[in-house]
């Protein structure tokens, strides 16, 4: 099902995904820095934090965003399951954030 962006970025709760990205920083401050690529999954949250605090976040890439971190969880996934990260739990919450399902 194709999602038009512009829905999909006006409909995104930004409640929500501050609540997700505080999550987010607190869990990845649990997790060893040399494991995987955490250090990407961390840039592309802080990313995210920086749009969320912009003037208008709707407008300043946070669809995209949201994607990258989505991306990062999956790509970083099998290796943060096993630490204290539910990863599962982050891309359906940021798919269902999306319009993905």
């Amino acid at each position: 099902m194709a999602v038009d962006e512009g829905t999909a970025r006006k409909d995104v709760n930004l409640d929500e995904v501050a609540r997700l990205v505080d999550a987010l920083e607190r869990d990845l401050a649990k997790v060893k820095e040399g494991q995987g690529d955490v250090a990407t999954l961390r840039a592309e949250v802080e990313a995210l934090r920086g749009v969320l605090e912009s003037e208008a976040p709707h407008e300043s890439g946070l669809h995209e965003r949201l994607g990258n971190v989505r991306t990062a969880l999956e790509n970083l996934g099998d290796e943060l399951a096993v630490d204290t990260i539910g990863v599962g739990q982050y891309i359906v919450s940021i798919g269902r954030m999306l319009g993905l399902g």
